[in-house]
């Protein structure tokens, strides 16, 4: 999940401030070179006339008269659409470091070429959106029927300028999120039967299997799923989110702890961190997170963790662009991990 700084302490909000997949803090591209410049290729092209329509993930149907040109996406959906050639006009959500350099959940977009309408948690420049003449607006679901990174209080002004459609995050397993933006992208236009989109499915299910083979190979290895803020270090409950779910039913034996009200993660204090025994650990990677060099330098305790002291911590793409091109090297960077790692704990 994002790393959103919210305001507020609602469950949303602290699903973007950093918990659920591993979530913090408090609380591929398929086309030529031209298309780089932009996005995608033409979103149409594949169904240029008639009318267009799809059934998202809150059993809603967006529809519009033609297939939808002029689509504004949260940034993550918007680069996994990017990498079955697919353009977006306006993006919000993680975009931009503060040093002006792509969020990870960018992809491969070159997000000079983008308008961004909100680059952080609680932003969304709806006069900007009304600009871009919508006539599509995609984002993620963590919770049923809250849109991802859209406002709550100007909701109302934003879903009445276009159609929209919220796609599930979480209660889904990767495979599921996968397929289900490949069909989204197939009704807008792009071909799933593209070598290149081939080949990176092709690619997703053999890390797959690497995966279950390095699970298999070493059942006692324990992984905990963690994400690290100033004050407080979380542990996610695997379950929660469609990627280590999906790592969990491979045979990934991770911690399992005790999460607060909200479900998706166990609050510790830096002082216990070490409350779970873990072999490895796998760090929240998204901007606004405390990585494993800042770790140790700032928080004795994590230094001392045996997975630290080993050299077991890897990173986690906590919010993963759901293309088969994205998702494959997540699932192979923790085959390597596991394959690598050994008991310490």
């Amino acid at each position: 999940m994002p790393n959103a700084r919210a305001s507020h302490l609602t469950r949303r909000g602290l699903l973007a401030a950093g918990g659920a997949l591993g979530l913090g803090v408090a609380l591929a591209a398929c086309g030529k070179d031209d298309a780089k410049e932009g996005g995608g290729t033409d979103t149409g092209a594949a169904k240029s006339s008639g009318p267009w329509s799809f059934k998202d993930d809150r059993g809603q149907t967006a529809e519009q008269k033609s297939v939808p040109k002029n689509i504004v996406a949260f940034t993550g959906t918007a680069a996994a659409l990017y990498d079955y050639g697919i353009q977006v006009k306006g993006v919000f959500g993680p975009t931009k470091t503060a040093d002006g350099k792509a969020d990870v959940q960018a992809g491969d977009m070159n997000i000079d070429k983008l308008e961004i309408l909100g680059n952080v948690w609680g932003e969304f420049n709806v006069e900007k959106y009304a600009g871009l003449a919508p006539e599509l607006l995609i984002t993620d679901m963590w919770q049923k029927d809250a849109l991802w990174y859209v406002p709550d209080e100007s909701k109302d002004k934003i879903l009445g300028l276009a159609p929209s459609v919220a796609l599930w995050a979480a209660e889904t397993t990767m495979p599921q999120a996968l397929a289900r933006r490949a069909e989204l992208a197939e009704s807008l236009g792009a071909d799933l039967k593209d070598r290149k989109v081939t080949d990176a499915k092709a690619r997703f299910e053999a890390a797959a299997e690497r995966l279950r083979k390095a699970a298999k190979a070493k059942p006692e290895l324990k992984v905990l799923i963690g994400s690290g803020s100033q004050d407080l270090f979380y542990v996610s409950v695997p379950k929660m989110s469609a990627d280590t779910l999906y790592f969990q039913e491979l045979g990934v034996k991770f911690v399992e702890p005790k999460p607060n009200a909200q479900g998706f993660f166990e609050e510790l204090s830096w002082e216990n961190v070490g409350k779970y025994e873990a072999d490895l650990i796998i760090l929240d990677n998204r901007t606004g997170t405390l990585q494993d060099a800042d770790l140790k330098k700032a928080k004795p305790t994590w230094a001392q963790l045996p997975a630290v002291k080993a050299g077991q911590v890897a990173a986690r793409v906590t919010e993963p662009v759901y293309s088969y091109a994205k998702c494959a090297p997540l699932l192979e960077d923790l085959a390597e991990a596991i394959e690598n790692a050994k008991k310490v704990a």
